[in-house]
């Protein structure tokens, strides 16, 4: 299945600048693969070394958290909307 990625700035130096990229795969899994195969060193910042989502990066498939989803496992449809946000800390 084809998804539109949606990368964000930090991480658009692995994409060329590109804020948005396509990549194939049934699960989400399977796209970050694609995706690290496109644009190499992307998965790194994306995973764990266990290949686990990291803590600190959020991922949305149609404007769903796949971590109350199937994580990796999440079924990705043709045309789905992937976004790849970092999270933000701070405060007063």
């Amino acid at each position: 299945m084809s998804a539109t990625v949606r990368i964000p700035t930090i991480l658009r130096t692995y994409t060329g600048g590109a804020a948005e990229v396509t990549a194939e795969g049934a699960t989400l899994g399977a796209v970050i693969a694609d995706l690290d195969a496109n644009h190499p060193g992307i998965a790194a910042r994306v995973l764990d070394d266990a290949g686990k989502l990291r803590r600190f990066v959020n991922v949305y498939v149609n404007d769903d958290d796949v971590r109350f989803a199937e994580g990796l496992e999440t079924e990705i449809k043709d045309g789905a909307g992937i976004s790849i946000i970092p999270a933000v800390a701070g405060g007063c």
